[in-house]
């Protein structure tokens, strides 16, 4: 069982082995955070130079074919080692992190990043990781490998999404056998809140939640972010709906963009920013806008609410 103390000492050893991860891990102590008040979440902006390697990720089909997939063991570093877990995944060192500890874990196989039959593994990781959140970027809403199934964890006090759920009024839509699916109130985004005793319970409850997600055109999923972590009472899963992969305003070109490609960190209440012109200009008007143009609204939450009561 990979203890929280177990990936501890993984990451120390793959940090003293490992100099480009350790570099990076380094320069986290440095990174700039700005914070920017926005009722009912408190967010943190961070100037993280080092992801501009996901931020500005190409990820349509043709950059994706082009390129050797860097979860596949066989394209990993030389430096770079796993712990095996639940025996279809490894857990990894990310080597451009975020978290003081953050980790990646791709499937051992080259599968599509698509999370139906997932939610399970995900609340059994959380459930053996004290102190992390698991969390998983849909194919359009932030990851950087949708060509391979890969969850992320970091740790869970680095987030403010957790106390601002905790404090919300929380609306239940439906309840299963050990799980309870509601509607977190007074965020500036809109959040379904799961909350279950069980793998199994999350599982079931999640699938109900999937099915009543609308799925755009062309796409294989519901696009979605989701995050995963313990509580005293079991485990909390977020699943945050999307409409859209980046804002109007993405990119480099002009003096309006801004190179935003938010994901699971970033509707966690950490905005990732690796230039620092956007760093700068990031305020709580520019993070309302991002959410409007990429989350679902409330009249769209509200109809998916309806089907599940």
């Amino acid at each position: 069982m990979p203890t929280a103390d177990k990936i501890d000492t993984f990451i120390n050893a793959q940090l003293a082995e490992w100099p480009l991860a350790a570099a990076n891990f380094k320069a986290l102590e440095n990174v700039e955070v700005k914070e920017i008040d926005m009722p009912g979440m408190p967010m943190k902006v961070q100037f993280n130079p080092a992801r501009i390697v996901s931020s500005g990720a190409k990820v349509d089909a043709a950059s994706l074919k082009a390129r050797k997939c860097f979860l596949c063991d066989a394209n990993r570093p030389s430096e770079q080692r796993g712990i095996a877990w639940g025996g279809r995944y490894t857990i990894l060192v990310n080597p451009f992190p975020i978290f003081p500890r953050h980790l990646t874990i791709p499937d051992n196989s080259h599968t599509l990043q698509l999370i139906k039959g997932r939610i399970a593994d995900m609340a059994r990781l959380v459930s053996e990781l004290s102190g992390y959140t698991v969390f998983y970027n849909g194919p359009k809403c932030g990851a950087s490998a949708p060509d391979h199934m890969h969850f992320q964890a970091g740790n869970s006090d680095f987030l403010t999404i957790g106390d601002a759920v905790e404090n919300a009024e929380l609306q239940t839509i439906a309840e299963a056998d050990g799980a309870i699916l509601s509607l977190a109130a007074g965020l500036p985004l809109n959040v379904f809140v799961i909350d279950s005793t069980s793998a199994e319970s999350a599982e079931i409850i999640f699938d109900r939640l999937y099915e009543a997600l609308p799925v755009g055109e062309g796409d294989t999923e519901p696009m979605m972010n989701v995050l995963c972590y313990a509580t005293a009472a079991g485990v909390r899963t977020l699943v945050v709906p999307r409409k859209k992969h980046r804002p109007s305003f993405y990119g480099t070109e002009g003096s309006e963009c801004m190179l935003l490609s938010p994901a699971s960190v970033d509707m966690g209440g950490v905005f990732i920013t690796p230039r620092r012109e956007d760093f700068e200009r990031l305020d709580s008007d520019i993070i309302r806008r991002v959410f409007d143009e990429l989350c679902l609204s409330k009249d769209e939450i509200d109809a998916i609410a309806a089907k599940l009561m």
